[in-house]
Parts: C-alpha cells; structure tokens; sequence
C-alpha cells in the first residue's frame, strides 16, 4: 500500500522552499495574509519575490517599511522584474501569444525584450534594492518567462541565481547554456513547481487536483518548491491545500530555505539531485 507523503521517513538534504510572487504595494494585504497562514504552521524563512514599479505604480513608504522588517526577520528579498507587465512588441504566432497572453496574461516583462532593455530594466531593480540597502542574491522573472535577451543580459549580472518553472539556476554559468537546456548540470538544481491557477475558476478546479499530483511526486525530490501568489489568498480550497502540504513538508523532516540558500548549498555541492 503506498504511504501518504507525511509518513515518508526524512533523508539527509531534504529541502523546501517557499516563494511569493507578486510582492508590491497593491498585493500586499493578500500577502500578509498568505504569510499570517504559513506562520501558523511553522516560522519559516520565506522569499519574497518583489517589484519596485508593479504595473508602473510606485512604490510606498509604509510597503518598503514592511518589507525591511519582513527582511530583518529571515525573510529573503529578490527582484521580480521592474514593472511585472510585458510591454514588448506583439506576440508572433499562436506559440508567443499563448505563452505571453493566455498563459500568463501579459505580465511576461522579460518574455520578449532584447538584451539591452532586460540589462536596463535589471540595472534598475538592482538600484532600487541599493537604495534601500536591501542585499539582493537573485532575480525571478514575471511568469519565469526568460527570453533569449534576458538570458543573455543574465550572464553580466552580478547575481547568484535565477529561477525557471523547473528549476533554480546558478549564475553566471546557467546563463550561459541554451535557454532551453534542460540537461541536469553542477549549476542547474531541478524543482517542480507547486503553483496553483485561480484566474478563473475553471483553471482553479483543475489546478487543484493537478497540484496534488506534483506535490505528491515531489515528495520524493530533494527540493519541493511551493510558489504563491497573492490571489492565492482569496480561495480557501487553495489556501487549504498549500498549508497541507507544508506541514507534510515539515512533518518529512524537510529544512526549509529561501532561494538564497539553496543557491548556496547547490553552489556548495551540498544537494541531492
């Protein structure tokens, strides 16, 4: 009979992070409340993936304040994009439109740009973040979109990783192989990602029986990745399940790490692939 996650025994350099997306001052009532949910679990570190200018708004006093002190209490701050919107020349074909309207929605920001808008726009995240001398390891791409040009402008980052929907990168070296490599390499660290779908209920439903399949074979992974997002909080069936599987994450001995960390056990050799 096969045994439920939670009654799987631990193995050394089990590991699980949790990342939220989106982190801006429009999303930042429902990412406090997505938080308030974890740390009713457990008080784990968490990476918070922000936006200096999300959707061309500014940033806030009150919002930087909160993520000082989310940064002084563990939390690890990593650039999301500048503006979160893809503004870059129509899609070409069915294939682009698919992944930058349908998939995503239009908030593909570096699914499209050429390397020097990308190096511009991650100049300027990189600024934002010196400004407020917020220490900054790694770069996430809106919707893990990462074009040829942003990749190429990624390799003359001074930047420690980057992550795609299936795996967590090291950089520079990553950024150097094809974008579409999906070999296992000493700079690539695989990780499914367990991200749910609420943009219309239709993709809710579905999202939630998928995600129960993921999770379940990440379980048997080294690292299980949980990635939010701020409308995650309005539905209690997806909320339910994230916090399922977190504490079985927890309940398997697994140790939870921000990006950060792993880009550093992983830089170490200290992970099993």
């Amino acid at each position: 009979m096969k045994r439920d996650a939670a009654e799987l025994p631990p193995r050394p350099n089990n590991w699980f992070s949790v990342t939220l997306h989106d982190v801006a001052p429009a999303t930042q009532a429902r990412c406090e409340a997505l938080i308030a949910r974890i740390e009713r679990i457990a008080p784990i570190s968490l990476t918070l993936l922000v936006v200096p200018h999300y959707h061309g708004e500014p940033s806030t006093a009150a919002f930087e304040q909160w993520l000082d002190g989310r940064q002084h209490g563990g939390d690890e701050l990593a650039l999301h994009g500048l503006t979160h919107r893809d503004d870059a020349a129509p899609p070409r074909g069915w294939l682009d439109h698919a992944r930058r309207r349908w998939y995503t929605a239009g908030e593909g920001e570096f699914a499209a740009i050429d390397i020097a808008e990308a190096t511009r726009r991650l100049n300027a995240g990189r600024r934002w973040f010196t400004a407020r001398r917020w220490p900054l390891h790694g770069f996430v791409a809106p919707a893990w979109l990462l074009g040829e040009g942003a990749w190429r402008a990624l390799q003359r980052q001074p930047l420690r990783y980057t992550c795609t929907r299936t795996a967590l990168h090291l950089l520079p070296d990553a950024a150097r192989a094809p974008a579409r490599d999906t070999t296992r390499t000493p700079y690539r660290v695989h990780g499914s990602s367990i991200v749910y779908s609420t943009r219309a209920r239709w993709r809710r439903w579905l999202s939630l029986p998928w995600n129960e399949v993921v999770a379940r074979r990440a379980s048997a992974e080294a690292w299980m990745r949980f990635e939010l997002h701020p409308a995650d909080a309005e539905h209690d069936d997806v909320c339910a399940a994230i916090s399922q599987w977190i504490a079985r994450a927890l309940a398997q001995g697994r140790e939870p790490l921000t990006l950060a960390a792993v880009a550093e056990r992983a830089r170490a050799g200290t992970w099993i692939d």
